[in-house]
């Protein structure tokens, strides 16, 4: 198999660096995120072809690093490697996207093992037309939000230019659609930094978009507000 870039998102050095030893033996280009932050910036930067991901990590939970990167790429393979191996665990991690989930400790082998077949598994994928969960255009109530340029044509016309940040909140909602979003989610998933944001900064972008999509943005119909809670998108199926 021709070397490919991976990047192990894990705290514990000693794994980490155990982890990349092995897979640049294989002839793998390998980096180490320690954090979750760290996890994010380098999954965009360094464009690996395969995560391997902990759950639990400083700064950004493994499993909201994840719904992260779902959100823009549902084909890059992830691995899970954690120490939390419970049943309720992996369903957790398989209902977010995870593609391959291995409960520490493991035997070094099969963590080999799987990671060629991901990898391999990846490559089948190139340049094949699947169906993609997060869809290009979505509409809602006569809002049509296209993901793949950037843009919005509103119910009353209005034709809207969206920011990166916009882009991804909307995303997050859509693939959240009916479901309750906690602030701490929309601030850590949407953002990447708890630390460089506020609970305001996130209700002023919900305030931007509700002049975009909703005809009353005082009483919001799609974009609801949830009591000591967060967020709620929903409407109504298009017919």
């Amino acid at each position: 198999m021709a070397a490919k870039q991976i990047l192990i998102i894990e705290d514990d050095a000693h794994i980490a660096e155990g982890l990349r030893l092995n897979l640049a033996m294989k002839g793998h280009i390998v980096q180490i995120a320690p954090d979750g932050p760290a996890g994010l910036r380098q999954w965009k930067e360094f464009g690996p072809d395969l995560i391997v991901l902990d759950i639990m990590l400083p700064g950004i939970d493994g499993l909201s690093v994840l719904r992260r990167i779902r959100l823009e790429d549902e084909r890059l393979p992830i691995l899970i490697l954690s120490a939390r191996g419970e049943i309720e665990d992996r369903l957790e991690g398989l209902a977010y996207g995870v593609d391959d989930y291995l409960a520490k400790p493991f035997h070094l082998d099969e963590f080999l093992l799987r990671i060629d077949r991901l990898l391999l598994r990846g490559q089948w994928s190139q340049g094949k037309e699947t169906d993609a969960a997060m869809p290009k255009n979505y509409l809602f109530g006569g809002n049509r939000i296209n993901f793949e340029t950037a843009t919005a044509e509103c119910a009353d016309g209005r034709s809207v230019r969206l920011t990166e940040q916009e882009v991804k909140l909307l995303r997050l909602f859509v693939a959240n659609r009916g479901k309750p979003l906690a602030r701490g989610k929309l601030l850590e998933i949407g953002w990447g930094y708890t630390s460089r944001t506020t609970t305001r900064t996130l209700d002023n972008f919900i305030v931007r978009i509700r002049k975009y999509f909703e005809k009353n943005p005082r009483k919001p119909q799609y974009f609801r507000s949830l009591r000591s809670v967060g967020y709620l998108f929903d409407h109504p199926e298009e017919k």
